[in-house]
């Protein structure tokens, strides 16, 4: 992993290393996978993968917006976004993760 981002890549090599498939496997489970989230989001639909978190689709309205350039007022068109809520198992696991961290530096 690079730079702390997880990558398509470090998804593809980490399904490699743990089922042993081939590499072209891996990553057509990967895109799979992605591709099925993707369309089901398209839909409007939600996506939630258990003690992982949920993926949502919202309206956003049109709204009044400000050109920080010139300051001229512009509106924003509607539009939908993909907002993401962590579920509660990934939060503690997160939060645990960084406790352990910490306590390691203040050794």
């Amino acid at each position: 992993m690079a730079d702390g981002t997880l990558t398509r890549a470090d998804l593809t090599d980490a399904i490699h290393r743990s089922l042993g498939v081939s590499r072209n496997e891996s990553s057509d489970f990967v895109e799979r996978i992605l591709e099925e989230i993707a369309a089901t989001l398209e839909t409007g639909d939600t996506v939630k993968i258990s003690s992982f978190g949920t993926f949502t689709v919202r309206q956003k309205k049109e709204r009044m917006g400000r050109n920080p350039k010139t300051g001229e007022e512009v509106p924003i068109t509607p539009r939908r976004v993909v907002t993401f809520r962590a579920s509660h198992v990934l939060k503690d696991d997160i939060n645990k993760a960084l406790a352990g961290r910490s306590a390691a530096a203040a050794e």
